[in-house]
């Protein structure tokens, strides 16, 4: 399945995503540790809410 990182908007496999992380019951998948880093200091600012 194809999934957007949300930190740095790069589209990528989720079978393949370097790392995720749960919010609000959602999986949230990222191309690199760094940005799971930067997502995880602030969830908000990335998913728009």
């Amino acid at each position: 399945m194809k999934v957007v990182d949300p930190v740095c908007k790069m589209t990528i496999d989720s079978e393949k995503a370097a790392a995720t992380s749960q919010y609000k019951s959602q999986t949230i998948y990222f191309c690199a540790p760094g940005c799971k880093m930067k997502f995880d200091k602030e969830p908000e600012k990335y998913l728009g809410k």
